[in-house]
């Protein structure tokens, strides 16, 4: 992702908040994986 511009970036829509969230650096190697935008609502689950 290197060079993208924020604009570019994949987006997803988390299912607890249903608000939209960027893709970022720390989630590159499991980007597939990564279903919550942060870890608050991941514990709400």
């Amino acid at each position: 992702m290197r060079g993208v511009k924020k604009q570019h970036l994949p987006t997803k829509i988390c299912p607890v908040c249903e608000r939209p969230f960027t893709w970022r650096k720390k989630w590159a190697k499991n980007w597939d994986n990564v279903k919550y935008c942060s870890e608050k609502c991941r514990k709400t689950t």
